[in-house]
């Protein structure tokens, strides 16, 4: 069985029907569409995807600090003098 990761949920032809009133039933949450009762998408609110969009650029970026980090080795030491 495939888990779920919302806390409501709806058939496909739910969503056909009136979608509006699915987001307002929801209030805010994430919707599972379910087609033939296994999860084939996810709808969530706008601004619930901003912000993971946001977080995941902030994780992303994160990732990037740490393998320069990791590269500090090869690093040349300059003083402002140099430049």
């Amino acid at each position: 069985m495939q888990q779920i990761f919302a806390s409501f949920s709806a058939s496909i032809s739910e969503l056909k029907k009136n979608p509006t009133a699915l987001l307002n039933k929801a209030d805010g949450e994430a919707i599972a569409i379910l087609n033939h009762n296994l999860p084939t998408a996810y709808l969530v609110p706008a601004d619930t995807y901003e912000s993971l969009m946001s977080k995941l650029e902030d994780y992303e970026l994160g990732e990037i600090v740490k393998a320069r980090q990791a590269e500090k080795h090869l690093a040349i030491e300059v003083t402002l003098d140099d430049l």
